[in-house]
C-alpha cells in the first residue's frame, strides 16, 4: 500500500468512526465529523461523497444521516479497513443490528417479526428475528462479537439450534399468529449473523453468515437447503393446526 493508499484508508476509517459515534437518528454536520476525525476539509468532503454512492449513509447539504442498516454497513466498512473490532461493536447498539437482519429479509420477501419470546419445555425462550416465506422459517440470532473464538461462535450456534427446535415443537408459539405454523411442511432454520467472518461457513450444518453476505446467502438458500440443518414443524404442532 501506498503512502497516499494509506493515508486515504486511515482518513476514511476515521471518518466513519466519527460518524458511529455521532448521536444516533439525528442529522450531523459534515464540519463536526471531519474535526474530530482530524481529516482535511476537503479530503473529508470528497470521502463522505464517495460513502454517500456507496449508500452507507445520506448527504442533505451540509448534513450526514445514517439510519441503522447503513450504521452497520458503516461498521463492517471499518472492521475491513483495519479498525478495532472492539471499538467498533461498541459504537453499534444490538437493535441496529438486528434491523438490518431483518430489513434484509424483508427485501427478499419474507415476513419479518423480532423479538419472538415462547415458552417451551418449562423454559422461556427468545429469538432475535423470524423471517418466513413457504416452506422457509429462517431464525436469525444476531451477533457483534466483541471477542472471537472458535469455541464461542460453537457455543452460540448450539445455543440457536436449541432455540429453533424449541420453536418449531412449541405449541405456544404455533398460536401466535405467525402464518408458518399453518404450513404442513413448514422447515425451520437456524442462523447466526455475525457482523464480519468468523473463519468457517457451517457447524453441525447451521449457518454463519457475515452481515454483508446476507443478501447473498438468502439468493442461495433454496438450493443449498438440503445440506443444512433445519426441522420440521412438530407432529403435535401438525394436528393443532
Amino acid at each position: 500500500m501506498s503512502k497516499l493508499e494509506f493515508r486515504s484508508t486511515r482518513f476514511s476509517m476515521n471518518l466513519i468512526i466519527s460518524v458511529l459515534q455521532s448521536p444516533r437518528d439525528k442529522p450531523i454536520l459534515q464540519e463536526y465529523v471531519k474535526t474530530r476525525a482530524n481529516v482535511p476539509s476537503d479530503i473529508g468532503a470528497e470521502l463522505l461523497g464517495f460513502l454517500h454512492n456507496e449508500g452507507l449513509l445520506y448527504l442533505q447539504g451540509e448534513e450526514i444521516e445514517a439510519n441503522s442498516a447503513q450504521r452497520v454497513m458503516l461498521a463492517v466498512k471499518a472492521l475491513e479497513l483495519g479498525a478495532d473490532n472492539e471499538r467498533v461493536c461498541d459504537l453499534l447498539e444490538w437493535r441496529e443490528f438486528e434491523k438490518m437482519a431483518a430489513l434484509t429479509l424483508q427485501t427478499y420477501g419474507y415476513d419479518v417479526t423480532t423479538n419472538v419470546r415462547f415458552k417451551h419445555g418449562g423454559r422461556w425462550w427468545e429469538i432475535d428475528v423470524v423471517g418466513w416465506h413457504k416452506p422457509l422459517v429462517v431464525c436469525v440470532d444476531c451477533k457483534h462479537w466483541h471477542h472471537l473464538s472458535l469455541s464461542k461462535v460453537k457455543v452460540a450456534i448450539e445455543d440457536q439450534m436449541k432455540r429453533t427446535l424449541a420453536f418449531s415443537e412449541s405449541p405456544q408459539a404455533s398460536r401466535s399468529g405467525m402464518c408458518c405454523f399453518s404450513w404442513i411442511d413448514a422447515k425451520f432454520l437456524p442462523v447466526v449473523l455475525s457482523l464480519n467472518p468468523v473463519g468457517f461457513k457451517y457447524h453441525d450444518g447451521i449457518p454463519i453468515v457475515p452481515v454483508l453476505q446476507l443478501q447473498n446467502f438468502l439468493t442461495q438458500l433454496p438450493m443449498q437447503l438440503e445440506s443444512m440443518r433445519w426441522f420440521p414443524k412438530s407432529s403435535a404442532i401438525r394436528t393443532l393446526s
